[in-house]
């Protein structure tokens, strides 16, 4: 293939984008345009494609060339392809990679939450999730549990950064999202209006006494509603449990009275999403 280049040299600036610069950098670097992301291992790579996402060049091991990227360069082929040994992209690229291949692609501009949210009736909202690891797990168990959409807070963290991405196991590519707007008014207020008009109930995920258990009968039937997550230690801000419809409590034994914003989020999902199964 004509558009396999071997890395020889580290200061190359076309290699910027995998070894200088830092994810924020990436997402910004076109502006006022939609910048770069980077997306890793094979399988989080195809399922970007298949989302229709832009694949501007690969850093790769030269035995993912015939091996597991083959499939993915044939489809690119006129995409520049930048190999060298692991130990040497490890050292470029400052981390190990997941099964040796990258690829830089072009972001996309987000759609309004109107956009997102058209015929949905189980939506995920994540307020100030900043764990990229955290966001990436619960769009997968977005996508595996019966959530059509995920809106984001500001402060959360970006689910195209590679880590987020990479849990996710491309998933960030197939679920539906976007972000609240910038402006400090933004959430919760103008959100949680924003999702009433649009008919959703909204169900805030918090341990209080003052709430139903996640089974309640009168939440499960309700046909357009949206769950909503707060951040890794604090959980939601008593603002926006105040303006909810519903305060949403997971029963719990051995004394356990909280889990992790991921794992909530998987078992809120299965219970809540079985209505839009059947």
């Amino acid at each position: 293939m004509s558009n396999i280049i071997e890395i020889t040299d580290f200061t190359a600036p076309e290699l910027d984008i995998y070894a200088r610069l830092s994810e924020n950098q990436l997402a910004h670097v076109y502006e006022p345009q939609a910048g770069l992301f980077i997306a890793e291992s094979p399988n989080v790579v195809e399922r970007a494609l298949n989302a229709g996402y832009e694949p501007v060049s690969f850093l790769l091991e030269p035995k993912h060339i015939n091996g597991e990227a083959k499939r993915l360069l044939e489809r690119c082929p006129d995409v520049p392809v930048y190999t060298a040994a692991l130990d040497v992209l490890t050292k470029l690229t400052g981390f190990a990679l997941t099964r040796g291949v990258l690829c830089a692609m072009r972001r996309r501009n987000l759609p309004t939450i109107e956009s997102v949210c058209a015929g949905a009736r189980r939506i995920a909202v994540l307020e100030n999730v900043m764990n990229p690891t955290n966001v990436g797990a619960i769009f997968r168990s977005a996508a595996a549990l019966n959530m059509d959409a995920v809106l984001l807070t500001p402060a959360c963290s970006d689910p195209l950064y590679r880590r987020a991405s990479r849990v996710s196991m491309g998933t960030v590519f197939q679920v539906p999202w976007t972000y609240f707007g910038k402006k400090s008014t933004s959430w919760p207020e103008q959100g949680i209006a924003d999702l009433k008009a649009m008919g959703f109930k909204t169900a805030a995920m918090a341990l209080s006494d003052n709430s139903v258990s996640i089974d309640d009968p009168a939440l499960m039937a309700e046909e357009k509603l949206a769950i909503i997550l707060g951040t890794e230690g604090d959980g939601l801000a008593e603002t926006t449990i105040a303006d909810c419809d519903y305060t949403v409590k997971i029963p719990m034994t051995h004394g356990v009275d909280s889990l992790n914003v991921a794992a909530a989020s998987a078992v809120a999902f299965w219970q809540l999403g079985k209505k839009q199964a059947k």
